[in-house]
């Protein structure tokens, strides 16, 4: 089984998560490209149960665009956000892609709030889902 870590900015704070992500998207809600300071953020998701934490976090929660509450794990020393768990997709942890520093990462199979998509981004490849 495959193993991949993520990490805040300074390194205190890790996700190791265990196989492979049941799901892989790129969301342009506008609390996303907030929380990212990017115009998207990418995450992929694993279940609770494969996701091991180590180092201090901080916690806030806060409704997300369909008004479900998202919880936010991030590091107190460097303030980068490393993973979130959302009411709308319980059981599951999502890990922004970001953390992991891997230019190989697999690509996301999802794209959502598209009508939110800045008008210079694309999203491209194969087996795609676009969501508005």
């Amino acid at each position: 089984m495959s193993t991949r870590t993520a990490t805040c900015r300074c390194g205190q704070l890790s996700a190791t998560c265990a196989g492979d992500p049941q799901r892989i998207s790129v969301c342009h809600c506008l609390n996303c490209q907030k929380r990212s300071g990017s115009s998207f953020a990418a995450q992929a998701r694993w279940p609770d149960e494969a996701v091991t934490w180590a180092g201090e976090f901080r916690t806030w929660t806060a409704p997300g665009e369909p008004g479900k509450q998202a919880t936010f794990r991030f590091c107190p020393t460097c303030g980068s956000t490393v993973g979130f768990q959302a009411e709308g997709l319980p059981g599951l942890t999502a890990i922004a892609v970001g953390a992991f520093a891997d230019p190989a990462f697999p690509p996301p199979v999802y794209s959502v709030y598209e009508e939110r998509k800045h008008g210079w981004v694309g999203i491209i490849g194969e087996d795609i889902a676009h969501y508005e």
